[in-house]
């Protein structure tokens, strides 16, 4: 997956329609990747998974939601029926991160999550990108790509940066200070543009 086209590419593998779904890819190759693997190793391939879906919905959320309302016929009512999705997906993500990873209860949970994230993802590229794709500026699209692409540089999993000490990290859990991280990187790119 090149973050930039390679020389013959079309710009349409440099829109954020063509990233997002590149991304919906990986994700889904992630979440097979969890289930058949225990201990640490499944615990760190959720953390991986966690990670490139809050950078991931966090961006849609702050950066291609915004366009798509305005652009696309209904975006309005599209993009609410997304971001409630997607405020379940975040749910399901904090309640997994409490749970044993090797845990019945876990996999149970995380088979929910992955049903969850398919169905979201194929809603999200029928009703969402095919429409942006057919009404949206290819420059503005590409514009998005380098929005989306910049802001997930800057939302490395690290310490909150608004809490001090370790303890307070731990009590905000990892979920919550990433989507915070995320959201703060996004807000920062588009200060920037």
């Amino acid at each position: 997956m090149s973050a930039h086209p390679t020389p013959g590419q079309t710009s349409e593998h440099n829109d954020v329609v063509f990233l997002l779904e590149e991304q919906h890819q990986t994700i889904r190759l992630l979440l097979a990747k969890v289930l058949d693997e225990t201990g640490t190793e499944r615990r760190q391939s959720f953390r991986d998974l966690m990670q490139r879906l809050i950078v991931h919905e966090t961006t849609e959320e702050e950066i291609v939601h915004p366009y798509a309302r305005h652009t696309i016929v209904n975006g309005e009512q599209l993009v609410a029926d997304r971001l409630l999705e997607e405020e379940s997906l975040k749910q399901a993500l904090l309640h997994l991160e409490s749970l044993d990873p090797d845990s019945p209860e876990f996999v149970d949970a995380f088979e929910q999550l992955r049903q969850d994230v398919l169905a979201h993802d194929n809603a999200e590229e029928a009703r969402e990108f095919v429409p942006l794709k057919e009404r949206g500026d290819p420059a503005e699209l590409q514009a998005l790509a380098q929005a989306v692409r910049a802001a997930a540089a800057l939302a490395p999993m690290h310490p909150h940066p608004g809490l001090t000490s370790p303890k307070e990290n731990i009590l905000a859990g990892p979920a919550t200070a990433a989507y915070d991280r995320a959201r703060d990187a996004i807000r920062k790119v588009l200060d920037e543009l």
